[in-house]
């Protein structure tokens, strides 16, 4: 099965409605500068609330270590994707603090992306066409990867279940796709769902 992430989540309402959907993963962006920005504070409280089966994801730009570790020490976030210029060293840095899962983030735009992808030391990449863009990167250019990733930058329910079975990810990643009016849409996120999962004609769907 392909997995699920759903990011950018910053009311009590988004969680209400991922405990519904029952994503893989869901992510909290500690980012300042992005519009979906929450607090610790703020994820600690939305983390509560989060049912268990969710993986909640620690988004981070270029953040100091020891920062990106206390949030997962306090146990507010059970993986950590890195969406700056952290290379391998920051990386390495990284896994001596922390023990859980690390993705980093790369904006796809020729094959030395890839390749630069394929080298990292994180767990797994996700591969965008920039930060919050909406838009899609071309598709071509990792096709032959070498390496499991997340596929995100521009991920709809109209075109997620094309994304699946021409690149066979292992997992998708959206969230400005399932905005309305800026703002998580319950109707957007159970879409995009329910396109994941019709992919796999073995599970069956229902919402709870």
């Amino acid at each position: 099965m392909t997995k699920i992430k759903l990011c950018g989540l910053r009311r009590e309402c988004d969680i209400m409605y991922v405990n519904e959907l029952l994503p893989d993963y869901i992510g909290f962006i500690f980012a300042e500068k992005s519009k979906r920005f929450v607090s610790v504070k703020e994820a600690e409280k939305l983390g509560k609330k989060l049912d268990e089966r969710i993986i909640p994801v620690g988004v981070f730009v270029d953040a100091p270590i020891d920062f990106i570790a206390s949030i997962v020490d306090r146990e507010i976030i059970r993986a950590v994707q890195l969406h700056g210029k952290e290379d391998n060293q920051y990386i390495k840095e990284l896994r001596k603090k922390v023990d859980c899962t690390i993705i980093k983030a790369f904006r796809i735009e020729s094959e030395a992306d890839v390749k630069a992808a394929e080298e990292s030391l994180a767990d797994y990449v996700l591969l965008d066409s920039g930060a919050g863009t909406g838009e899609t990167f071309d598709w071509s250019l990792i096709k032959s990867i070498k390496r499991e990733y997340f596929l995100a930058g521009g991920l709809t329910p109209e075109n997620v279940t094309e994304a699946i079975k021409t690149l066979h990810p292992f997992g998708v990643d959206a969230s400005s796709s399932l905005e309305k009016d800026g703002y998580k849409d319950k109707d957007k996120m159970e879409a995009f769902v329910k396109a994941v999962l019709s992919v796999d004609n073995k599970k069956c769907w229902q919402v709870l």
